[in-house]
């Protein structure tokens, strides 16, 4: 039976992780990650239907136990997005949204204004979020996805490289003399264009980069950017439980 809804956004939460293994059920003072991210994006007026979507059985009690809808997928997905397509084959929804796990501090209503933007902007098949990098630690973290800007914010490349090259630069305080901008793990679809993803085969550079929206760049497809100054923080390995402290009191 197809299920009635307009905007499904789904959180691919996998439990395995070898920088920082469970982290998505760690427990920050009382909540688990999972469920703050959860909880914050419920409270979204767009998002008609949200879903975790996990292949462990401790992700799906947690989720369950937090009173959240997961749904258990296939060990076997390379990306995110695969497992996402997986969630919503049997649905009728026009947009689908793919949250990384890891956008700890990412807020509704930033997530309302991009799928509203995305609503209307039918050019668009596939979009996602970027935003001003304001440090060059940042610009030099593989962990901090870098995306180069083209004409109307379409995006023309991804990379965990500093990008682009700059010759002319001064050594120090980069992003004070080049407008880079890094990349949040927010995805958005429309139902078809989520279906051409899956039908493509993982390309050379998603596969060298491990990063799963390249696989629509090298199928010579364009994603909109759409920019946010409101940056969510990214949690890697345990010693970077410290960064939430400002998110959660």
């Amino acid at each position: 039976m197809l299920l009635m809804v307009s905007t499904v956004a789904v959180i691919p939460a996998r439990y395995d992780s070898s920088r920082f293994p469970g982290k998505v059920l760690f427990s920050f003072r009382g909540k688990s990650l999972l469920h703050r991210l959860y909880q914050e994006l419920s409270k979204s007026k767009r998002i008609s239907r949200l879903i975790v979507a996990t292949d462990d059985q401790r992700v799906k009690k947690a989720v369950i136990d937090f009173g959240g809808e997961v749904v258990m997928t296939s060990g076997r997905h390379k990306s995110g997005s695969d497992r996402v397509a997986e969630v919503v084959a049997n649905m009728k929804a026009s947009i689908i949204v793919n949250i990384q796990a890891d956008n700890f501090g990412l807020k509704a209503s930033v997530l309302d204004r991009v799928i509203g933007q995305f609503q209307r902007d039918k050019e668009a098949l596939f979009g996602t979020m970027a935003f001003k990098l304001d440090s060059d630690d940042d610009l030099f973290d593989p962990n901090m996805v870098k995306v180069v800007l083209g004409r109307d914010n379409r995006a023309l490349w991804f990379s965990r490289f500093p990008l682009p090259y700059v010759r002319d630069i001064e050594e120090d305080s980069r992003v004070e003399q080049f407008r880079f901008h890094g990349h949040i793990g927010v995805y958005l679809f429309r139902k078809s264009s989520l279906r051409k993803y899956t039908q493509w085969k993982r390309g050379q550079y998603e596969k060298a980069e491990s990063l799963e929206q390249l696989r629509i760049l090298e199928n010579g497809n364009f994603i909109r950017a759409y920019l946010t100054k409101s940056v969510p923080t990214a949690v890697e390995v345990p010693e970077d439980i410290g960064k939430l402290e400002h998110l959660y009191t």
